[in-house]
């Protein structure tokens, strides 16, 4: 194993050894290279006379650049575009990044945690916690309601085991009891991996506080039972809070708890900025020990410089321009009522009478989402017959659950949405 590799395993080891323990074999062999961008980065704060360092071609100290290119980016300085950003991402974004989780989550204000790190949006961040913490038959604990996405990041990559637990149970209410089960279950192995998604893709709900009161009661006893847990918190649609649920992540609420559980907020501009094919997410560790924060984010750097070496310098400038605007809290609220609409609108249709006779719908009260449980008709078949007769999109999760995305559907054609829903779901059984 590289000596920088053991380096850092031995600064976790002695700050906290449980957290240790959680690392995968390739987490445990993982470092960043004291190469081409560490004397780059020495270089660039002490080469004041020539810096002959970095492979990117310059003319009067300015980043080479083709003027029809440059001319689309009007308001952006060469610096701020060409240059490659650092492997952790632009320093002034992280911090403005951590700001605004510190502004947003009351409870992380007096809780020790490192700077977010730069990802090319969630699916790399996700992909990054599942090459450090997870190998193979590692078991993965989440909600039967899950973006079908983790089983390649976390069970096809990696060969972890995905358990799940009815999200769900019979009174409509997040099923603590079955999380608490499956949790404890990891007692022999001593591990577990926890991933969260709130507000939840596919069903759009967010626990509300005693649903999260219980989710952190059965975290702390199976800490306190000797299970060493990495909780993933994937919070892509933060903030998209619209009725009866925690208005936080339960990020800031885990962190610190017990020093068998790291709690790991993956989070983004994607869809909490609207800016999808920017692809700027982040990583944000929790742990009373800065040794253990700056060693995870070693290992962090050592995977991004061994896949992508570096997320996009002009995404992360407009992210990072558009948190320090003005502009950016008022835009944020207007699109919040928005969506809110949408989703109240959405809860309007779905619950009015003639519509119960073929389906059910799963709560909701966040995201952009949610899901109608239809019993009758197989909805994959249900899918197809929509999109072939009616030109009407949708998502199959599984032989019962249709996921809407009301995101991307105006408020006006949200009715006759689920009205062409319904007709198709009354033509399939007319034809059974």
């Amino acid at each position: 194993m590289n000596e920088l590799a053991e380096n850092l395993n031995a600064r976790i080891q002695k700050s906290n050894p449980y957290i240790f323990e959680l690392l995968s074999d390739l987490g445990k062999r993982l470092y960043y290279p004291k190469g081409i961008l560490s004397q780059s980065a020495e270089a660039s704060i002490k080469a004041t006379r020539y810096n002959a360092t970095i492979g990117i071609a310059t003319v009067n100290n300015s980043p080479m650049h083709y003027k029809h290119i440059h001319e689309t980016l009007k308001g952006y300085s060469p610096e701020e575009v060409y240059p490659y950003a650092p492997p952790a991402g632009k320093e002034e974004l992280r911090e403005e990044w951590k700001k605004k989780l510190l502004r947003e989550n009351p409870s992380l204000k007096t809780k020790s945690i490192g700077l977010p790190i730069v990802t090319n949006a969630l699916t790399h961040g996700l992909s990054i916690l599942a090459d450090l913490f997870v190998n193979e038959n590692d078991t993965i604990i989440l909600p039967d309601k899950y973006w079908g996405n983790y089983a390649s990041i976390f069970h096809i990559r990696r060969g972890g085991s995905l358990i799940t637990f009815d999200l769900f149970d019979r009174y409509k209410n997040v099923n603590v009891v079955g999380f608490r089960e499956q949790l404890l279950k990891q007692k022999k192995s001593g591990k577990a991996i926890v991933l969260l998604n709130f507000p939840n893709n596919p069903t759009g709900y967010t626990p509300d506080e005693v649903e999260i009161g219980g989710i952190i009661s059965a975290l702390l006893e199976a800490a306190e039972a000797g299970i060493n847990i990495v909780l993933i918190l994937d919070d892509a649609y933060f903030g998209l809070f619209y009725e009866n649920s925690i208005k936080e992540s339960p990020f800031g609420r885990v962190a610190g708890l017990h020093s068998r559980i790291l709690p790991i907020k993956v989070d983004g501009a994607t869809k909490e900025s609207y800016v999808w094919g920017l692809r700027v997410g982040f990583i944000t560790y929790a742990s009373h020990h800065k040794e253990v924060l700056e060693a995870l984010e070693q290992k962090t750097k050592g995977i991004i410089r061994g896949t992508i070496s570096s997320s996009s310098h002009l995404s992360q400038t407009i992210v990072l321009n558009s948190l320090k605007s003005n502009e950016y809290e008022e835009e944020k609220r207007l699109k919040y009522e928005l969506m809110k609409k949408r989703a109240e609108r959405v809860k309007e249709i779905v619950s009015q009478d003639k519509y119960q006779e073929v389906w059910t719908h799963y709560p909701f009260n966040s995201g952009y989402f949610m899901c109608l449980k239809i019993d009758k008709v197989n909805t994959e078949i249900l899918r197809n017959y929509l999109l072939e007769k009616y030109g009407i999109g949708t998502i199959a999760i599984n032989q019962t659950d249709l996921r809407i995305a009301f995101s991307c559907v105006d408020e006006d054609d949200l009715e006759e949405l689920f009205e062409f829903i319904y007709i198709g779901i009354k033509e399939l059984l007319e034809m059974s």
